[in-house]
């Protein structure tokens, strides 16, 4: 259960920041709502998984999420580079926050 929370905990990460882009192009209370709801969401879901899940871990993985999923969401969305190299160093971060599962979770 506590991985579920902490996938959805960096799902949340993603939609707050997806609504900070909203916001920048867009302000409103829509963009408004889904920065407070994603950062609320991934917040309380961050605090279930770290209770099961070693806190460095969780929050390696949990930052991970965020990380590829916005940068992933802007490439898909906003048109932003899609360089082989940018996609290999996301590929680190992702490499990276396994590595700290196979390993700190013993």
């Amino acid at each position: 259960m506590a991985w579920i929370a902490l996938i959805f905990a960096g799902l949340g990460e993603v939609a707050g920041v997806l609504g900070l882009n909203r916001w920048n192009r867009r302000p409103g209370w829509a963009s408004g709502l889904l920065i407070g709801a994603g950062f609320t969401a991934s917040l309380l879901l961050l605090t279930v998984a770290i209770r099961s899940i070693s806190m460095g871990t969780a929050y390696a993985i949990w930052t991970g999420i965020g990380t590829v999923g916005a940068t992933v969401a802007g490439m898909l969305f906003y048109g932003e580079s899609r360089q082989p190299l940018r996609i290999f160093f996301l590929a680190l971060v992702v490499a990276s926050a396994a590595g700290l599962k196979l390993i700190g979770e013993g």
